[in-house]
């Protein structure tokens, strides 16, 4: 691997940062989140968490690595948090939200349907699903639940709150605006709330898709995980796609990123629609 050292020790930067240091960074956020860097993220690394050492007052970035590697519970939420890329709106992929109402319906008669967003971000795609719901039973109250999780905790907050800038919304149709949000008025103008009964439906929670354990309990009726795989090796997928698969009611469907493909793990889901997966053994009840 070639890093451009000339790059890394810029006369401009405010801390020197060597290849080392990114090497040390790589391995951390691997080993923790599954992230994998190449090197043309070097410069991105560098200037989120050189914000990290301004807040903790650490003047280089062999003493803040130190830090982690010492297993500061604190450091490590913002060290992820900072290395976390939240980029996400409403109704994002559009063509899958048709696929998801007519799904949820083929349930229709169920007491329960549950649904995972394993990657919530700021909470535009859960509060997108929950939306699809609503319109696909014709009631603000219908049996479907969704947990809503995401590695980075700021992000949570924000999801949970529900409150975001008009212009989040301004591609949305006025009569979707009309009915499902809520506007500020006062020092709150220029804000929409989403209404409580679409947060009602939903838990927002910190999950590590790395760790050895999920709070989440199957069988689902349907797993978003969307760009997300993106930023994990092929080993680190099929882990995860592992533990997906069982997760999932027989008939379960996965959705995934526009620029995601699941070819090496077809032995647990195969294609259904353009980046909607299935259970490869639909017929075999969960384990």
């Amino acid at each position: 691997m070639t890093i451009n050292l000339k790059s890394s020790v810029g006369r401009d930067r405010e801390f020197v940062f060597t290849a080392k240091d990114f090497e040390r960074v790589r391995k951390l956020i691997y080993d923790h989140a599954g992230i994998s860097l190449n090197d043309s993220k070097q410069d991105m690394v560098y200037s989120r968490l050189a914000r990290r050492l301004r807040a903790t007052g650490i003047n280089n970035f062999n003493d803040y690595l130190a830090l982690l590697e010492s297993n500061n519970k604190a450091e490590w939420e913002a060290f992820s948090n900072s290395l976390t890329t939240n980029l996400t709106s409403f109704f994002r992929e559009p063509h899958h939200f048709p696929l998801l109402a007519d799904h949820v319906l083929k349930q229709k008669g169920r007491q329960h349907i549950s649904l995972w967003c394993s990657a919530s971000s700021t909470g535009e795609e859960p509060y997108s699903m929950a939306m699809t719901a609503i319109d696909a039973f014709g009631s603000f109250t219908p049996p479907v639940t969704i947990l809503a999780t995401d590695i980075d905790t700021n992000v949570l907050a924000k999801a949970e709150e529900g409150v975001y800038p008009m212009e989040r919304v301004e591609k949305l149709s006025a009569d979707v605006i009309k009915r499902f949000f809520l506007k500020g008025a006062g020092a709150q103008s220029g804000y929409v709330r989403v209404r409580p009964e679409l947060r009602a439906m939903i838990t927002f929670r910190q999950v590590n898709l790395l760790d050895s354990t999920w709070p989440v309990r199957g069988p689902l009726d349907a797993i978003f995980c969307r760009n997300v795989m993106i930023y994990f090796d092929k080993e680190t997928q099929l882990k995860i796609l592992q533990r997906f698969e069982p997760l999932l009611q027989p008939d379960g469907l996965l959705f995934a990123g526009h620029s995601e493909s699941f070819h090496h793990a077809a032995h647990l889901f195969r294609l259904r629609g353009k980046t909607v997966y299935e259970r490869a053994k639909a017929h075999h009840a969960p384990r």
